[in-house]
């Protein structure tokens, strides 16, 4: 089985070229399911029912989250009434939603869970994501999954890397998402658990994070304040395809994805 995983999906032009882009990749690939992080998906910030309508009918399968998914109270229904969006299952106190889903794909049951890292990540509000995670590999387990794919929202880099040792063996694959930018270690791990500590980002080329570049140069310059803006351009898409193993559950080979 062939998994595309996109990293987070910037404002309105990211949802325009994931429209555009991710039908192409899975026809390319061969890609039976598709992950796509869309917690800033929305204008401004956050994610609402408009933006993720648009990814789903780009071909994601499944929507991830992170620390700005609850952001949006419009956003609460799609959160309760569809299995397949889902924001960190650890975030505490979390009114809606789950971050554990199984999707079924016929010969066999697929779990994605997504988790909240700890370290350095701004109003994440999360529970320890080691001590949750053995709790959900387990649920997966009893449900029957033959697959089990993470995505860990997370700032640190060490955290990420951790989390996939953590679980090499246990897990089909561990990818990270939060920074934005596509990182160089995509891998299969020791134990056949595929690895990548940044799948980056699907948004503007010309821009720091998806945002105006003189917005956070003048932030990090003079301690300006100034709202976000998400930048306007050209555009690319990172992420990675994970083929797995059918009879074990595991990584064979990940490939980058940047157009």
């Amino acid at each position: 089985m062939k998994v595309l995983a996109i990293g987070d999906v910037c404002a309105p032009d990211g949802c325009e070229y994931a429209l555009k882009m991710i039908p192409i990749i899975k026809r390319e690939e061969n890609i039976d399911l598709v992950i796509v992080n869309g917690e800033n998906s929305a204008l401004g910030n956050g994610i609402t029912p408009e933006s993720a309508n648009m990814i789903f009918a780009a071909g994601a399968d499944v929507i991830t989250g992170g620390n700005h998914t609850l952001r949006r109270n419009e956003f609460y229904d799609m959160l309760d009434s569809n299995p397949f969006v889902l924001r960190p299952h650890n975030i505490k106190d979390a009114p809606v939603g789950s971050g554990y889903c199984l999707f079924d794909m016929g010969r066999y049951q697929v779990a994605v869970i997504n988790l909240s890292g700890h370290i350095y990540l701004e109003r994440a509000n999360a529970d320890n994501p080691f001590k949750c995670v053995d709790e959900l590999v387990n649920r997966a387990k009893d449900d029957g999954a033959r697959f089990i794919i993470i995505d860990f929202h997370a700032e640190a880099t060490s955290e990420k890397r951790a989390l996939g040792f953590y679980l090499d063996g246990k897990v089909s694959a561990v990818f990270g998402t939060h920074t934005h930018v596509q990182t160089a270690d995509a891998q299969v791990l020791p134990n056949g658990t595929g690895y990548i500590t940044d799948l980056g980002m699907t948004g503007v080329i010309h821009s720091i994070l998806g945002v105006k570049n003189e917005i956070i140069i003048n932030r990090l310059l003079h301690n300006d304040m100034s709202r976000f803006e998400q930048a306007t351009g050209e555009c690319m898409i990172n992420g990675c395809v994970f083929d797995l193993d059918d009879n074990t559950g595991l990584t064979k080979s990940v490939k980058l994805i940047y157009r």
